[in-house]
């Protein structure tokens, strides 16, 4: 998708913020879905078929995403929250049990947790990654500690070795968020296969979309099966499989919720899929423009991505240097706004919303994180991005550092 630019020629030193001319006439939002002719075909043809539920597509996409991550089983659900909640019921998640959760993430990677009555205690992160650091999570783990839940933070797989060493020791399962991870690797093994339970998004600034849901992968045949009823009303059959079977029956073994995928999105799941490996690179090349245009900025700081693993890019999050800059991180925000660069924040803390404050969350207990919070900007980062695109985000961020500079 091409937006509308400003000229070169055109553009003024003077800050859009300030009165002058913006970079660009129409905002570049931060991520976005790329949707082709291809895709909406795949996805008339379901609506033109007898079944838009619990059919075939579902079955397809889910053997397609297990066949892409390395898993032997996987399952599509409603939503990326509707995975982690499936997740955290699989883990055997209850009232009494806690989970060691990033403190620098989504509000979902931990409300999955409370959603089963679970208590969720909050490890900082990695000043580098800004992945949760091992160190923390191990100082966090007692009697009652039942999983641990990591998020690869923009993309970037966590340190999983580490933490599946901790599991192992401790008899903890380990839930993988990997709602920005899709096609990451870790030491030259696909995200998917590592973790007891991983999951994944479906949402539209993903690096691919089904227009909303959610992928649950696991190498665990017991932890398929109870997140497979879980999100069918914690019925172990659905009504295609009667159907097949000529038969009315079906058991309800457990209190699951209905967090299925239509076949329709799951016909949109299987399109983009196919287009992925295609997406994957060019988020690359554009975090590997972004890295090299700012490499001599003194006022920002980078992502960092360790050797050992390869990140799907889905944010790339800079972090300012604000002893170099003569403003916050707020003002530094609205600047690139007003030149229409569609920036956004990745993330308030968890422990800092109210809901986890009223549970008696203290700020000051996650130094990296929230250190980290306060310096973070997320530039926009998605396969559709031109050139173009891409000039006129590194155009911007140089003529804000320039005007802010000390």
């Amino acid at each position: 998708m091409n937006f509308p630019r400003t000229p070169t020629s055109e553009r003024r030193s003077q800050l859009a913020i300030d009165g002058g001319k913006p970079i660009r006439s129409v905002m570049l939002s931060y991520g976005h879905q790329t949707i082709g002719d291809d895709d909406i075909a795949a996805v008339t043809q379901v609506l033109r078929s007898d079944w838009l539920t619990t059919s075939r597509e579902v079955a397809k996409f889910a053997s397609g995403c297990a066949a892409f991550v390395g898993a032997s089983h996987a399952l599509a659900v409603a939503n990326g929250t509707a995975a982690l909640q499936s997740a955290a019921f699989a883990a055997g998640i209850a009232p009494g049990d806690e989970a060691i959760v990033t403190a620098l993430t989504f509000a979902a990677s931990a409300n999955c947790i409370r959603y089963q009555g679970g208590t969720v205690r909050f490890a900082d992160v990695r000043p580098d990654t800004l992945n949760i650091d091992p160190t923390s999570v191990a100082n966090l783990i007692n009697s009652r500690t039942k999983a641990i839940v990591t998020v690869d933070y923009g993309g970037q797989p966590s340190d999983l070795a580490e933490l599946l060493e901790l599991a192992r020791r401790d008899n903890l399962v380990l839930i993988e968020d990997a709602s920005h991870a899709v096609g990451a690797n870790y030491r030259g093994v696909r995200v998917g296969s590592w973790a007891d339970i991983t999951t994944f998004s479906l949402h539209p600034v993903k690096q691919m979309t089904a227009g909303e849901g959610g992928v649950l992968a696991t190498k665990r045949p017991d932890l398929a099966a109870r997140a497979r009823a879980f999100r069918n009303h914690g019925i172990t059959t659905d009504a295609r499989e009667r159907a097949n079977a000529g038969s009315w029956v079906y058991e309800m073994v457990d209190l699951g919720y209905n967090y299925r995928l239509t076949d329709f999105q799951c016909a949109l799941g299987r399109s983009q899929l196919k287009k992925l490996p295609g997406w994957l690179i060019r988020r690359r090349e554009i975090a590997s423009r972004y890295s090299s245009a700012f490499a001599s900025l003194a006022e920002i700081t980078t992502p960092a991505v360790l050797s050992d693993r390869d990140s799907a890019w889905h944010l790339y999050a800079i972090r300012l240097n604000l002893p170099r800059l003569r403003v916050d991180r707020a003002r530094f925000f609205a600047a690139l706004r007003a030149e229409n660069i569609g920036v956004n924040v990745h993330y308030i803390p968890v422990p800092w919303h109210p809901y986890y404050q009223a549970l008696g969350c203290e700020k000051g207990q996650w130094p990296v994180a929230e250190q980290a919070y306060e310096r973070l900007i997320t530039l926009p980062l998605w396969a559709g991005m031109t050139d173009a695109d891409v000039d006129d985000v590194i155009f911007a961020v140089n003529k804000v550092c320039d005007a802010y500079r000390i």
